[in-house]
């Protein structure tokens, strides 16, 4: 293939993965082999459905987070998990794959019954993205409650600029598809042998299901 035909591909991959963002369906994102090394299915938050929920625990298998812009996460008074645990268990936090974690706390809506089933998640992660389309923390302690069901990932400040996770992939997505900066991400993995689902096969459920797959490094070059 020349650089042209693979300028064009790459292209067209992002394209397809913006669109299907913008239209509230999910994608494929892949991180990069010297990373992770893991493709996580994503949603927009707001087009997260009980059906979606499902789809996510069953088919990809992973941990269901929902990714929240910087500038959303400090509006909404959120830390990373990290800086607050006062516990021997938080010192040396050592990653391979990162400097640090994204994680901040876990949340149910108030509305919720017990947080954990496909209705009470749907219900936490699609009024986590009104929250995000207009933070407010005094609303946000109104309607949600803390601990819950649903893991809250806190992005860089400045994005891929900063670092290359799927949270800021995602939050890259969602600002160039015009959806608020509340995504959902969720591991694929293998039942098979148990790891990360290998990138050709993550590519092979996409064609199935008509899910964009997408690497994360074009996401970086078009999106950065």
């Amino acid at each position: 293939m020349s650089r042209s035909d693979n300028m064009h591909q790459t292209s067209s991959t992002v394209d397809a993965a913006i669109t299907a963002f913008r239209a509230g369906q999910p994608v494929l994102i892949h991180d990069a082999a010297d990373r992770e090394g893991e493709t996580d299915l994503v949603y927009p938050a707001g087009g997260v459905t009980p059906d979606a929920v499902a789809r996510l625990r069953n088919d990809a298998g992973g941990l269901i987070c929902t990714a929240l812009s910087h500038e959303v996460a400090e509006t909404l008074e959120l830390p990373f998990l990290q800086e607050t645990i006062d516990h021997p268990l938080a010192a040396d936090h050592d990653l391979d794959y990162d400097e640090r974690s994204s994680f901040s706390l876990t949340v149910n809506h108030r509305d919720t019954f017990t947080g954990i089933t496909d209705e009470d998640r749907a219900l936490t992660i699609t009024e986590l993205a009104s929250v995000a389309a207009d933070p407010d923390v005094e609303t946000f302690a109104e309607e949600f409650r803390a601990p819950g069901h649903v893991h809250l990932l806190k992005a860089a400040p400045n994005l891929l600029a900063d670092r290359m996770g799927h949270t800021e992939l995602g939050i890259a997505l969602a600002d160039a598809a015009d959806q608020a900066p509340a995504v959902v991400v969720c591991e694929m993995l293998d039942d098979e042998t148990g790891k990360a689902l290998p990138p050709a096969a993550a590519q092979a459920y996409g064609e199935r299901n008509d899910i964009p797959y997408v690497e994360g490094r074009d996401l970086v070059e078009r999106l950065s």
